[in-house]
């Protein structure tokens, strides 16, 4: 069966082609050395979470009858095949990549060294940092000895380590070691030679000091190879109904940490006789993705390379803008009854809504403040806020997503906090995810409720929204805010929706109400009043929505996409879709905001979402869209697109023969991300 339908690529694929499109930024030379390292990171770290999630629900469809393939469109079997083709491929580009990066650095005066270049002044500065700061975190387990394989960690660097006594060949044996990356920098800096940075990767700091493991157990000669698993990451929900939501998802991620290997990577230079011995220890065969790499895996933590060497070597600092709409020592309140407020992450401060959240903390006429959360800091401040709103005595409420993939752990222990201070948590609901990111604060003023709302494409989350590019809505429209406090009914009771005309709702009439919009489109053409489509989003994975686009194409109506990942439509396909041009736009932020604007015969219609045209989240989850009336923000907003459309460094043309060829057009380079920092900072000005 073919990958490639007439008018559409499959998802697996188009997103392996935007994981390229960030390795294109690691092999890019405008871009900085370090930040091209780090884009190694981001590639690897998109690339384990593929395989945990994309590859491990197709290795389940493989498993299904043949009958049941059919049924989904396409054979998983064909798919997988082509993956493991591509992932070679790219995994070509990237080593290449990592050794010209390597060599560049040292030109630079960053070393990234091996074991056979550690001087004996380096030596004994390992040795004495090892046992300090590594061997205390370091548990070996004996191969043999080993009775449960599931029980080595997903995605973690394994060192399988040869012990042999020089002076009695027939001892031999065989340990792993897990190298602990979660407590002990992947990255040690070693005393300087010649004002020149040495750094040497954890795995090497263990590998220099294995003696000092297993001299004490007879073994003098060590040979250590790396190896990791990648496990399914898709939890099986018990249905258990004796056992509260909390109790299931907990136990649901103990089932993940043993989820069946979808990946196993190993050091090709590992003699096979190792292999051999693991192969049949952890029950794997040739028919799994097994995969022979370099010797270091897990390049997921050069996202956090070390801060060292010259400035040059760094994107050049864009600090976040203060919001000329919101200038310190102000309530945002007196501002945002006056006015909507649009703010723009990473450019313009998060702190904006800490700001807001601690004034309602203290404000003595706020009565309530509720909020959505899916994914929060390590160290929240949004969450720290709102458990001093509590201990102030106001009504907090969260929806704390729970079924938050990854973040399911910290998840749960969000919300036993919360709750521990007496914070309302709304709980999860079985079966569908609430993606809005929504905030509601009620305030008493003049014997009145007025409400002030905050509506965002991205999550609550002060560490992502230094990196995601994000469009947040700060309001104090009354009938906004009484439908998204409804939302939090709507949480408790999701099959008694209450209507709803300011907020555009998903699974309920998100999905309708855009073929609307796009059904409009169609009619005005033909009618010969204005008629276009602009739309910027993260992934178009949904047939009737690609449907809908190629009917409104055919019918003359023209359609600008600004799609980061995942998109199954083909532009310029004659008959069909010769009406739409696609681009993508990967640059130091993710693209992360979700916003559609219809020429509506001249009224045109600005609108911010939470969600992206997949079924999972018009079908399947609680998303929120929101018009934007205010015409000062849709300028703003047209501006922000306008300049997106006519990047010609950073933007991709994507679906096309050519995969992922960069966009050109003009002689002068608009790079979209500086050139919309600069804009928003000359409104601050």
């Amino acid at each position: 069966m073919p990958l490639r339908k007439v008018n559409s690529i499959q998802r697996e694929i188009s997103w392996l082609h935007f994981n390229a499109r960030v390795l294109q930024e690691a092999i890019d030379p405008v871009n900085p050395l370090i930040e091209r390292l780090r884009f190694l990171g981001i590639y690897s770290n998109n690339r384990d979470e593929f395989f945990r999630v994309r590859v491990a629900t197709l290795r389940r469809l493989k498993a299904l009858q043949s009958e049941k393939s059919e049924r989904i469109g396409y054979d998983p079997a064909v798919v997988l095949k082509e993956i493991i083709k591509i992932i070679n491929a790219q995994e070509k580009v990237f080593n290449e990549s990592y050794e010209n990066i390597v060599t560049e650095l040292r030109a630079e005066g960053i070393h990234i060294i091996t074991l056979q270049e550690i001087t004996p002044v380096q030596g004994e500065f390992i040795r004495q940092y090892f046992r300090e700061k590594v061997h205390p975190n370091l548990f070996p387990l004996m191969l043999s000895e080993l009775k449960d394989p599931n029980s080595l960690k997903d995605n973690s660097i394994y060192l399988v380590v040869q012990l042999k006594n020089t002076k009695n060949p027939s001892i031999e044996n065989h340990a792993l070691v897990k190298v602990p990356t979660s407590v002990v920098s992947r990255f040690l800096i070693l005393p300087q030679i010649d004002e020149c940075y040495q750094v040497l990767l954890l795995d090497d700091v263990i590998r220099y000091n294995l003696g000092e493991i297993f001299l004490p157990f007879g073994y003098d000669a060590f040979e250590a190879f790396a190896m990791k698993f990648t496990r399914d990451a898709e939890m099986d929900i018990d249905n258990d109904i004796s056992k509260s939501f909390l109790e299931i998802m907990a136990e649901s991620l103990k089932q993940r940490k043993r989820g069946v290997p979808v990946r196993f990577v190993y050091d090709k230079s590992m003699p096979a006789e190792i292999l051999n011995k693991l192969l049949k220890k952890f029950k794997l065969n040739k028919d799994d993705a097994l995969r022979g790499g370099g010797r270091y895996h897990n390049f997921r933590d050069f996202m956090g390379f070390p801060a060292i060497g010259d400035k040059k070597l760094y994107f050049v600092p864009q600090p976040p803008l203060q919001h000329p709409e919101l200038p310190p020592h102000q309530s945002i309140f007196s501002i945002i009854k006056q006015k909507d407020v649009l703010i723009h992450f990473p450019y313009q401060s998060f702190n904006h809504i800490i700001d807001l959240l601690r004034e309602a903390s203290i404000d003595p006429k706020v009565r309530s403040i509720k909020m959505t959360l899916y994914r929060t800091a390590s160290n929240s401040n949004v969450i720290n806020a709102l458990i001093n709103a509590s201990r102030n005595g106001k009504s907090v409420t969260v929806f704390l997503e729970l079924q938050a993939r990854f973040d399911e752990k910290a998840n749960i222990r969000w919300s036993e906090k919360l709750q521990e201070e007496g914070v309302k948590i709304i709980k999860s609901i079985p079966g569908f995810k609430v993606h809005s990111k929504l905030l509601v604060i009620r305030r008493k003023e003049d014997g009145k409720n007025v409400f002030y709302s905050n509506i965002s494409t991205g999550n609550f989350n002060e560490s992502t929204a230094k990196v995601y590019a994000d469009t947040s809505l700060l309001t104090s429209n009354l009938r906004t805010g009484l439908e998204v406090s409804q939302m939090f009914q709507l949480f408790e009771m999701p099959y008694s929706p209450p209507p709803f005309h300011n907020l555009i709702i998903s699974p309920y009439v998100m999905r309708n109400h855009f073929i609307k919009m796009i059904n409009a489109e169609i009619r005005n053409k033909k009618a010969g009043r204005e008629a276009w489509i602009i739309i910027k989003i993260n992934n178009i994975v949904d047939d009737k929505m690609v449907k809908k686009l190629y009917q409104a194409s055919q019918a003359g109506v023209k359609i600008d996409i600004i799609c980061r990942g995942m998109c199954v439509l083909i532009p310029g396909v004659p008959g069909t879709s010769e009406n739409i041009r696609l681009i993508s736009i990967v640059d130091r932020y993710l693209e992360h905001s979700r916003l559609l604007v219809f020429a509506n015969a001249g009224d045109h219609k600005y609108f911010m979402t939470s969600a992206d045209w997949m079924v999972r989240n018009l079908d399947h989850r609680f998303e929120t869209a929101s018009e934007i009336t205010d015409p000062a923000l849709q300028q703003e907003i047209m501006d922000m697109l306008q300049i997106q459309l006519a990047d010609n460094c950073k933007s991709r043309l994507i679906n096309t023969p050519e995969v992922n060829k960069y966009y050109q057009n003009g002689q002068t380079p608009i790079r979209s991300q500086t050139v919309f920092y600069h804009y928003l900072k000359n409104k601050s000005r």
